[in-house]
Parts: C-alpha cells; structure tokens; sequence
C-alpha cells in the first residue's frame, strides 16, 4: 500500500530503518552495509532500500533499510509517520551531520542526542499546556554509546534548529554555557513522531562543522563518506 510520499508495499522495509537526510547518501550507505539492497522508495527522489546487515559481528544478516528523510523537521516528520503508523517500522535512526557546539567536540566527532532542544514548533501542540521533552529512546542510545566507547563517542542533549543561517543575538553563548553538543535540523521531529506512536527513536551525529572552532569544516564530498563510525553505532542501536 503506497502512501503520499513513499510507493514501496507493506513488508517491503525492515522493523529498523537508518535515516540519513540526503538520498544520495542512503544510496551509498546501502551498497556498504546491506547485502544485495533493494530499492523500495523512490517518490519525489527520496530513495529507500531494504537488505540484510552484511557488516561483522552479531547482527550479519539481519534485515535492515536505510532512507533519506530531506532537511528539516517537516521533511523528517513525514517520513517518519508514514513509516511508523503504515509500514509496521518500529526504530529509525538518523544517521546525519551536525554543527558542533560544545567546546568539548570537534570536527569529527560522534555525538548520540539524548535530547533535543528546539526553536521548531512542530511539537509544540503535543500536550496541551506543556513544553514536550523531545527525547531518544534509552535503550537504543545506550546500546549506541556502547559500541562508540572505543572512539570517545559523546552523548548529551542537542539542538533541532528550523534555521541553517539564521542566529539570534546571545543564543550560541547560552546554548554552550547550558552544555549543548550541537545543533542540527530533525532530531526533535523525530523524537516526537516516534512518541506519538509509542515507537523508539535515535539520532546518531557526525560533526561536520563548528560553530566556534572554524577552518577544518569537512566538504560536501566529506560528509557523505565519513560516515562509518556513526553508521556502525547506528547498526547497533538497531538491533538492540
């Protein structure tokens, strides 16, 4: 059964999906990671393959899809809905770059979102007369941090910005002095799409910039390779 936004049939995705926000990057994480991947989305660009883990270690051969979810929280939620509430998914993951915040990280970087702050108001009318707490799920962040301790793997609250260019006046200063990692542009949506339909969520982020440390911010071509270390957390909050 299609949806709007997605033409695969039911049971053609995994119960755990990868979300990287470019479909190009999808793509290529598909041919790395998945044996024999499949095509199964393809509606305004946005690909979407199914295959089964071919990495090492426990989870080989377990199935597993990866898709793109654009930029932005509306994008992401879309996406997440349909996959969550028609096609039977219980876990996604995105798997994306961030802009790095904290002093403490660098260029680099994998940071797991435990929480999203956010300047979007997509969950703003969640709960009635209550600020939502955009939060990953414990388990799978756990399981991330884990396999991530090898390469000091950073794990703590984010940032979901509606703006990529846009700043207000004194807000980076509170945000590091309040020990915020990073920030990027979906988590929150995602968390809150995933709440409303009791389902698990995670982000999963490789700092690609930063907002104080300038001159090592990585390329276009950069950020959509260096993604092993967080592809490799991702697979194992996967299947936690």
């Amino acid at each position: 059964m299609a949806t709007p936004h997605i033409n695969a049939e039911q049971g053609d995705f995994a119960g755990a999906v990868l979300m990287p926000g470019d479909p190009k990057r999808a793509a290529r994480m598909a041919e790395v990671i998945l044996d024999t991947p499949t095509q199964v989305n393809d509606v305004r660009g946005m690909l979407g393959f199914t295959g089964t883990y071919c990495g090492e270690g426990p989870h080989y051969g377990k199935p597993l899809s990866i898709m793109g979810s654009g930029m932005g929280s509306p994008s992401i939620a879309i996406y997440a809905t349909e996959l969550f509430r028609f096609y039977g998914v219980d876990r996604i993951i995105r798997v994306g770059t961030a802009g790095g915040i904290s002093p403490l990280v660098d260029v680099g970087s994998v940071i797991i979102g435990v929480g999203a702050h956010t300047t979007s108001s997509m969950n703003e009318l969640r709960i009635p007369g209550t600020h939502f707490s955009a939060s990953a799920d414990l388990a799978m962040a756990a399981a991330a941090f884990q396999a991530g301790k090898d390469i000091g793997v950073f794990a703590g609250s984010i940032i979901t910005s509606d703006h990529f260019y846009f700043t207000i006046h004194g807000q980076l200063d509170a945000m590091i002095a309040h020990g915020v990692l990073a920030v990027e542009m979906e988590c929150a949506s995602l968390y809150g799409v995933a709440a409303e339909y009791g389902k698990r969520a995670l982000g999963v982020l490789t700092v690609s910039d930063h907002l104080t440390k300038h001159g090592h911010d990585m390329s276009a071509e950069q950020r959509e390779t260096s993604f092993q270390e967080a592809t490799r957390l991702a697979v194992a909050a996967a299947f936690c």
